[in-house]
């Protein structure tokens, strides 16, 4: 199959980013992190002191926000924010900017311009169900709260930062909620979506699990 697209989707911390990025690598696939895109524009808010909340505002801001991907590097208006995005602060502000109708039809139409004409591996929460729904392979990766709490710790501490588990997983519950909840695009299994449960399983049986599912449908 000349160009295909991949679909993975799951909740906060169940590993899609990392997971994918090996199978791109494996696959020669370029990767598009759609998460990494909403938080760039919570990280927007928060650099620029708009209450998150203020919705009017972030959607009157949609056309001052400019984003790029870079090799796996992060670009938003013109500054390289890897790992300003990724800290505990953004983390508990993107599910309720992600929620917002404008900003999701402004970073769909993104990423579907991105993947046009390409081999493409995408995560988020609604790749299966919105973005592509006509994906060609559809995996639903799930794992425990509190199993996606401990690999979240360990994150921020690979990155010297210092966070409480209870205060991190009660974090992942909340966005559960919101990400499953929100009127605009909410998480959810695509009805023809594998569901894979990693909460038992480590980063390589999981890489092993979903590109079996792709070689067994692609055929590459």
């Amino acid at each position: 199959m000349k160009n295909y697209i991949v679909a993975l989707d799951g909740p906060a911390g169940s590993g899609k980013s990392t997971i994918a990025k090996i199978i791109a690598k494996d696959f020669n696939l370029t990767y598009l992190d759609t998460g990494a895109m909403y938080r760039m524009v919570a990280l927007y808010t928060l650099q620029n002191n708009i209450n998150i909340k203020d919705s009017k505002t972030i959607i009157e801001s949609l056309p001052k926000i400019n984003m790029d991907i870079v090799n796996d590097s992060f670009i938003l208006n013109g500054v390289d924010v890897s790992k300003e995005i990724r800290t505990p602060e953004v983390t508990k502000i993107v599910s309720p900017a992600a929620a917002i109708k404008e900003v999701r039809i402004k970073l769909v139409d993104l990423q579907r311009e991105i993947s046009k004409g390409k081999k493409v591996i995408l995560d988020g929460r609604d790749i299966g169900t919105v973005v592509f729904p006509n994906a060609d392979v559809k995996i639903f990766l799930v794992a425990s709260p509190e199993e996606r709490a401990k690999r979240r710790v360990k994150d921020y501490l690979s990155k010297g930062i210092t966070e409480d588990f209870k205060t991190v997983l009660a974090d992942i519950i909340e966005r559960d909620l919101i990400d499953s909840s929100r009127k605009e695009s909410p998480l959810k299994k695509a009805h023809d979506a594998i569901e894979i449960d990693s909460s038992f399983m480590n980063i390589q049986e999981c890489v092993y699990s979903i590109e079996t599912i792709i070689y067994s449908i692609i055929g590459e």
